[in-house]
């Protein structure tokens, strides 16, 4: 791992000079997530900028070893980018600040793999920042957990590793100014293969929340979990060239699609003259229908190795801008619960039910997989369900999710010293029940169905000690 200099250190850097860092936002009011949700969808359409060292490099995953003698933009222009966003009438631009091969395009304390090591030697997140700003036009950043360079991966993450991606995302949130949202990926994916638990979801969340409190954080593979609950994230989020596609009929969630507008996310050398997404289609299949049901819409347009945007690319958002209009604040969002953000202690612990079938049985409902389910026996006349910690646990959330709407009526209730206490009893026919109450402790969780409309199953049942 190339650090540049000891995380230890860096943190020391930070920690000493945040009171100054955050004065200048100390007098800002902040604002509730609802509010900065509603504000998220009213801003409708943005411009996402996938520039980065793959973008010398003929494809989206770069080498992790490449050399930084490679980023050399000699014609570096992202007031180009910000007036090529204008012409389309977008409201904000969000860049990759870092991708999955960990090459980080500003001047960081972190590692000695950055811009300034590069022949470019400029901070490209800050003159994007600048620009856009200059602009009138809002600013986001992307950033991947995912970093093959640092080792960063599957099965190799150490508490270095955590406290670089703090160390990193505090510079992010301290240098730049106000940043309306921090899109990460490579996160708790079925490719990436790090989990929350690998690097703790809540502790990075926290950290977002206390140096920009304003700032929305988003996880792009927050497709893994169902689509009426909020999990992990501040914003649904959909890919859909990863075959994620937000229901234009039926959703209620403040979300976020992205796609790209050349074939790949990242400049390739087809691009000049290569075929590009019909503006007219992105128009009427994505940014109208999307934006009427709360979903914000973020094109990918890649700068090339120039660092400036393609002559076809400009003259497809310029078709965009005249083909649609920005008509500002979308309808109000409904009422919502805030987003579990803590680790689900249910996960993976011993459980147990009423009888079901054995290709079906009872761990199908606490293995992190809302694909499977628990499903009990159609003969079950009142099924139950079951989760046993291996200690007493403190917890304030449940959530059970079905696969689809089913279960009406049923009993949530928690076992301490041997004595079982009702949590819940009534109704509730959401697909996502989430259940909030004061934190008790307990040894067991208990659900019990009392009325379903056919067969009983559970895809996950999730408990939850969330810091209020």
């Amino acid at each position: 791992m190339k650090f540049k200099y000891s995380i230890k250190t860096i943190w020391i850097v930070l920690l000493c000079s945040l009171p100054v860092l955050l004065k200048a936002q100390s007098n800002k009011p902040v604002k509730d997530l609802a509010t900065l949700q509603q504000e998220f969808v009213d801003l409708r359409f943005g411009m996402f900028i996938h520039f980065n060292i793959p973008t010398y490099m003929n494809q989206d995953w770069a080498d992790p070893e490449a050399s930084p003698a490679i980023f050399n933009p000699t014609k570096l222009n992202c007031d180009q980018w910000a007036k090529a966003a204008k012409s389309a009438h977008m409201t904000y631009g969000c860049i990759t600040t870092k991708h999955h091969s960990g090459f980080c395009i500003w001047d960081t304390k972190t590692t000695d793999y950055n811009v300034m090591n590069s022949p470019l030697k400029r901070d490209v997140v800050k003159e994007y920042a600048d620009a856009f700003r200059a602009n009138g036009l809002k600013v986001f950043l992307y950033y991947s957990i995912l970093d093959t360079h640092h080792k960063l991966r599957p099965n190799a993450i150490t508490r270095k590793h955590i406290d670089m991606i703090k160390a990193q995302i505090t510079e992010l949130l301290t240098k730049y100014g106000d940043i309306g949202a921090l899109i990460i990926d490579g996160w708790d994916a079925p490719w990436s293969r790090i989990s929350y638990d690998d690097v703790p979801f809540e502790e990075i969340y926290r950290l977002v929340k206390s140096l920009q409190p304003n700032c929305l954080m988003m996880d792009l593979n927050g497709a893994k979990y169902p689509s009426e609950g909020m999990f992990y994230t501040d914003i649904k989020t959909y890919e859909q060239g990863a075959g994620q596609h937000i229901s234009k009929e039926n959703n209620n969630m403040p979300a976020l699609s992205c796609y790209p507008l050349q074939k790949h996310w990242f400049w390739n050398l087809s691009d000049p003259k290569g075929e590009l997404k019909d503006p007219v289609k992105l128009v009427n299949d994505n940014i109208v229908p999307f934006n009427n049901v709360d979903c914000n819409f973020i094109l990918n347009v890649a700068p090339n190795r120039d660092g400036v945007i393609d002559d076809n690319a400009l003259a497809a958002l310029k078709k965009i801008g005249e083909l649609w209009k920005n008509e500002g604040p979308v309808a109000k969002l409904p009422k919502l619960d805030a987003p579990i953000i803590s680790p689900n202690l249910a996960k993976h612990q011993f459980s147990n039910s009423s009888w079901s079938d054995d290709s079906n049985i009872m761990d199908f409902a606490n293995d992190d997989d809302f694909g499977s389910s628990w499903i009990s026996n159609p003969t079950v006349k009142k099924p139950w369900y079951e989760i046993t910690f291996n200690r007493d646990q403190g917890f304030n959330a449940i959530v059970i999710t079905e696969e689809k709407p089913n279960i009406a009526k049923l009993r949530v209730e928690y076992c301490e010293n041997g004595t079982w206490k009702p949590l819940f009893s009534g109704e509730n026919k959401k697909r996502v029940k989430v259940f909030r109450f004061d934190r008790v402790w307990g040894s067991k969780v208990r659900v019990s169905v009392d009325e379903a409309d056919h067969q009983v199953s559970i895809a996950e049942v999730g408990v939850y000690n969330e810091r209020r």
